[in-house]
């Protein structure tokens, strides 16, 4: 596609999600977020809000540039689009994820880039984040080991599936609450969790134990028992859970949710007025999620209007900009950069 809009008006870009079908998705999307979804025969399971990967490319819904891909944008724009961190990859650095948990979900885990490079076979490392947009009573999230899981407990218990969950961490689900998945954190999302996911560009998973679920055939599905074991970091057993904010905010606030990791750093904005903020000095894209109300994001007439669910990409270029509640109580954004 001939592109021909100068970086200096490049603006808050929008994409059309991609819904994939999952044998464990749920209904949030459309109970919480008031989605249409496609017609389906497996439940939806994902949305891909963001995407730059060879099969799945996230194609842009507003303005000028409506019809190009984020890959066209990024090989196009190069730093003007992602920041002067983000060059070092040709395509766009995450991957911006709804995930709607119907069912709980496989046990799985993905490589950090010393498994990746000892297992080959194209595997990618992968960190993410996952923040609980909504959830159901009960609904929980399993991550992380706890101190009675050696490596050779856990190899013995890999067919039992209450033998495993009693090596894990567990947690109850709460709106706000994130956890950070590092590379090598055995993980679960448990049913009746709707959230959302930010994470290095790979698809690499390893299921070590589906819990005994079957797929649409019968069958079960594959696992990856040896190169999950080999993936998985025994070293770490920190929590991975990070509070959410108790309470609502009487004024405008942002909270760190993740800070140190050398992937993507993650706010919690909490608003009840304009909020300003910048790209300058043009390190990095930011990326808005809008959490609960709607927001609209930009300056003077490069704006774009966000509802729970959505996620827009600010150009590392673009510079100042104002984030604008749209509705009454309190506003959460969840704020992502490089």
């Amino acid at each position: 596609m001939n592109i021909s809009l100068d970086a200096g008006k490049l603006y808050p870009l929008k994409f059309h999600p991609i819904y994939m079908e999952r044998i464990w998705g749920g209904t949030m999307m459309s109970e919480v977020l008031g989605r249409e979804l496609p017609a389906h025969r497996d439940p939806i399971g994902e949305s891909w809000e963001l995407v730059d990967r060879d099969g799945e490319e996230s194609v842009v819904a507003n303005g000028p540039l409506a019809g190009c891909t984020l890959h066209e944008l990024v090989a196009h724009y190069r730093s003007a689009l992602v920041g002067r961190l983000g060059t070092r990859s040709e395509r766009f650095p995450l991957l911006v994820k709804l995930i709607d948990a119907g069912e709980r979900l496989s046990l799985q885990v993905h490589p950090d880039e010393q498994a990746c490079r000892e297992l080959g076979g194209g595997a990618e490392p992968k960190t993410e984040m996952w923040y609980v947009i909504a959830n159901r009573p009960g609904a929980r999230i399993l991550a992380g080991l706890d101190g009675r899981a050696t490596k050779v407990r856990l190899r013995d218990a890999l067919d039992s599936p209450v033998e495993l969950e009693g090596m894990l961490q567990s947690f109850q689900s709460q709106f706000g609450d994130a956890f950070y998945i590092a590379s090598g954190t055995l993980h679960a999302i448990g049913a009746g969790n709707l959230i959302l996911e930010i994470q290095q560009n790979s698809d690499t998973t390893y299921r070590v134990n589906d819990w005994g679920r079957v797929g649409a055939d019968g069958k079960p599905r594959t696992l990856h028992k040896e190169q999950g074991m080999r993936s998985i970091n025994f070293t770490n057993r920190t929590s991975p859970r990070i509070a959410g904010v108790a309470g609502e905010t009487a004024f405008n606030r942002k909270f760190d949710v993740v800070k140190m990791c050398p992937f993507f750093q993650v706010s919690d904005l909490r608003l009840r007025s304009e909020w300003r903020d910048t790209t300058a000095p043009g390190d990095s894209f930011h990326l808005l999620s809008a959490v609960k109300n709607r927001v609209v994001i930009g300056r003077d007439d490069r704006v774009a209007e966000l509802v729970p669910g959505e996620t827009a990409l600010i150009p590392g270029c673009f510079g100042a900009y104002t984030i604008r509640p749209r509705d009454e109580g309190e506003t959460v954004v969840v704020k992502t950069t490089l």
